[in-house]
């Protein structure tokens, strides 16, 4: 049984939309069986910005394992953050 979806509402913000299919079910509004799938191989996770102090000397070390694995020290942070935070 084919139905036809509801019409799509305009949203004045992007948080208003949120709080619209918080609370309503997307099958009401589209049509699921018409979709494709895509990919975005360049969209990248929104990220923030956060201040950490830490001792000179660990930065130091942090910075030296860093170029041992030909990597920018922040990103080995992140990636020693991911691997910690996942075996929580």
């Amino acid at each position: 049984m084919s139905r036809k979806p509801k019409a799509l509402p305009s949203f004045s913000s992007e948080a208003k939309e949120r709080e619209f299919w918080e609370t309503h079910d997307s099958a009401d509004y589209v049509d699921w069986r018409k979709a494709e799938r895509v990919r975005f191989p360049n969209l990248k996770p929104t990220t923030t910005a956060i201040s950490l102090r830490v001792p000179v000397s660990l930065l130091e070390r942090i910075k030296i394992a860093a170029n041992k694995r030909d990597m920018p020290y922040q990103s080995l942070i992140k990636a020693w953050l991911a691997e910690r935070a996942d075996k929580v």
